[in-house]
């Protein structure tokens, strides 16, 4: 049974040993093919694909432009025109920006403007800023203006006396206390209140007797003449007598109580028998009592 599965006609024999002699054929040449080039030895297209990888592209260009000379030479960056933006070696998209730049409105007001240009290096705008030049007619209209200095207000800020310089301080008022040194406008008023209280300054060392007083400002002040407002001690009331800054409501009391005993005062010298009136206190009263 086997032998008969087997079994093949002449004809079909003859075609199996055909088929088989090619394929042996093929292999040889195949062999000998192989055996005729080195290992080492690759195709040019290996060659290449070994030079370059296949991963790698090439990075796409951008901008096609030729060598071009760099030039220097004095440009106004408003009015400079793209021919010669690029012959101070500026790139194309550099180019647009100012382009697009003062499209917008903008305007180079000084050198320092044109360091803001996007992509420009300091060595770049160090070598460009000597040729910088950036024409009046871009700068601001407010330069046209003369900036003229305001007159000085004397009335708020007082022209100060200079060393040496005195002023009355019996005539003074608050606008000519602020011409010394060190007197502005507070103590300006806090002196002439206390000249009103008085009934008028008699000496600059009453200025003294102004609690915290600037005293490198008596210098500045003189007295020439002295005018001042007397309180008749006959006639005025406690009240009224103690109102002065020279005498308070003891000796005010004792005033009242000494007329009522002895009738009217002819001479302040009378109440140096009263305790409360000490010889520096009457001194101090005189210029400002009338009987």
């Amino acid at each position: 049974m086997l032998k008969e599965f087997f079994y093949l006609q002449k004809s079909d024999r003859k075609v199996l040993l055909l088929l088989l002699s090619i394929a042996a054929v093929a292999f040889l040449v195949i062999q000998l093919t192989d055996a005729e080039q080195p290992e080492e030895e690759t195709t040019a297209m290996e060659q290449d694909t070994l030079k370059t990888p296949l991963t790698e592209k090439p990075a796409p260009a951008y901008y096609q432009t030729t060598e071009r000379k760099v030039e220097r030479f004095t440009f106004d960056p408003n009015t400079a025109d793209s021919t010669q933006l690029l012959r101070l070696g500026l790139q194309p998209w550099q180019v647009r920006n100012i382009y697009k730049y003062r499209a917008a409105g903008g305007i180079y007001r000084k050198k320092e403007d044109f360091a803001k240009l996007y992509g420009l290096t300091v060595k770049e705008y160090r070598e460009l800023e000597p040729y910088i030049s950036i024409s009046n007619d871009y700068l601001p209209a407010s330069t046209l203006i003369k900036e003229q200095r305001p007159e000085r207000d004397t009335l708020h800020h007082p022209v100060k006396l200079a060393e040496g310089k005195t002023l009355d301080l019996a005539t003074a008022d608050t606008t000519t206390l602020r011409q010394v040194p060190g007197i502005g406008s507070y103590w300006a008023h806090r002196i002439a209140d206390y000249g009103k209280r008085l009934g008028g300054y008699v000496n600059t060392g009453q200025l003294l007797e102004i609690e915290g007083f600037p005293t490198e400002a008596l210098p500045y002040f003189t007295i020439s003449t002295t005018s001042t407002q007397r309180l008749n001690i006959n006639q005025l009331s406690l009240n009224e007598l103690k109102q002065h800054p020279y005498m308070n409501y003891y000796q005010a009391k004792a005033i009242v109580d000494y007329r009522r005993k002895h009738g009217r005062i002819a001479d302040l010298d009378e109440l140096r028998l009263l305790p409360d009136f000490s010889s520096e206190a009457i001194g101090r009263l005189r210029p400002y009592i009338t009987y």
